[in-house]
C-alpha cells in the first residue's frame, strides 16, 4: 500500500485540502479560470479533474506569457506547497480525466 502523502493515481487524488508537497513531480492538471483582478494578481482556477476551486499563487505568472487572465481561459497549472495554483501555461481542449456530467 502507498503512502498516504505519496500521490502515484490520476490527478483527481489532488484536492484543495491536500498539497503535493510530498510528491516527487508536480502533477499538471487542467482547469478553467474562474475570476482573476488584474490589479492585484488575485484569481481562481476550477480543476477540470474534481471541479475543485484553487486559488492563484502569487507567483501563478512568473515565467509564462501570461500577463492577464480571463474568466473561462483554460489553463495547466500545477500546485505549490500551499496547494495554489501556479506555473500556468495554455490549456487545451484535451481530456485530462475531465469527470462526465
Amino acid at each position: 500500500m502507498a503512502h498516504p502523502d505519496v500521490y502515484t493515481s490520476a490527478p483527481a487524488a489532488l484536492s484543495p485540502a491536500r498539497s503535493p508537497k510530498s510528491a516527487a513531480k508536480a502533477i499538471a492538471m487542467q482547469g478553467v479560470i474562474k475570476a482573476f483582478d488584474p490589479t492585484s494578481g488575485d484569481g481562481v482556477v476550477v480543476c477540470d479533474t474534481d471541479l475543485a476551486d484553487y486559488t492563484l499563487a502569487p507567483n501563478a505568472l512568473e515565467g509564462s506569457i501570461f500577463r492577464m487572465l480571463r474568466q473561462g481561459q483554460r489553463v495547466v497549472f500545477t500546485l505549490d506547497a500551499s496547494g495554489r495554483a501556479t506555473r500556468l501555461s495554455l490549456g487545451s481542449e484535451s481530456d485530462m480525466g475531465t469527470p462526465a456530467v
